[in-house]
């Protein structure tokens, strides 16, 4: 019980933070239970699609620095970020309540979370509290961060829509970005300065997260000043 508790307890407490932050129309719990539940369960594709890339050969380090971010890249980080785009774009993106830009980080990190929450049970599981407790701190917000500037991007997408592609293709193309850079430097190896070049991605994605939240919260303030969601829900 205690490992489960230590396994959740991350993405809890983010999907809680986000859900505070969205505090001028909140999005309905059942929208964003049924995102979770879909992160999960998406899962099941990059799974699929490590296995296959094993079987072929490519693997976390292979001794080489290209193998190496092939796999980090090309595999884990497309396959992952893309099972998450594909939960927010086919499922959260064309909803109603989904009516303001920060909806797009907050749907986002919903599906992340699950994501992040299922993956980190299966860790916690296999190798223990020691993992649980470095997850905490490093994975399961870095899936956070990603899924922030993922859903940044859906969010300018949703109201900008001459160049809603661009920006949704923008939006997954930085989750795939940070999220490789972050697992290349952890498959190199173990060792302090891997490491810390792991840590000091995690932090530049967790700053450019904040900003995308502080912008879109100060764009959900003024709408609500504006009466803009009694209208919408006139």
């Amino acid at each position: 019980m205690m490992l489960l508790a230590l396994a959740v307890a991350p993405g809890f407490a983010i999907c809680l933070f986000i859900y505070l932050i969205d505090k001028y129309d909140r999005e309905p719990t059942s929208l964003l239970i049924k995102s979770f539940l879909l992160g999960m369960v998406c899962v099941a594709l990059p799974l699929v699609v490590q296995g296959l890339a094993v079987t072929l050969g490519l693997r976390e380090n292979n001794g080489t620095l290209l193998g190496t971010a092939a796999f980090a890249y090309g595999v884990v980080g497309i396959s992952e970020e893309t099972a998450k785009f594909l939960v927010l774009l086919l499922f959260a993106y064309p909803k109603k309540a989904f009516n303001e830009p920060l909806d797009g980080i907050v749907y986002a990190v919903m599906i992340g979370m699950g994501f992040a929450t299922l993956e980190n049970i299966a860790y916690v599981a296999k190798y223990g509290v020691g993992t649980g407790i470095a997850r905490m701190f490093l994975s399961v917000p870095a899936h956070g961060a990603f899924a922030v500037l993922m859903g940044y991007y859906a969010g300018l997408a949703k109201f900008v829509p001459h160049k809603s592609n661009n920006l949704l293709f923008r939006g997954l193309l930085i989750a795939v970005f940070f999220h490789g850079t972050f697992d290349f430097f952890l498959f190199l190896g173990n060792n302090i300065f891997l490491m810390g070049a792991s840590v000091i991605t995690l932090f530049f994605a967790v700053r450019l997260s904040i900003r995308a939240i502080r912008k879109d919260s100060a764009l959900s303030k003024k709408l609500y000043e504006q009466h803009f969601f009694e209208q919408e829900n006139q």
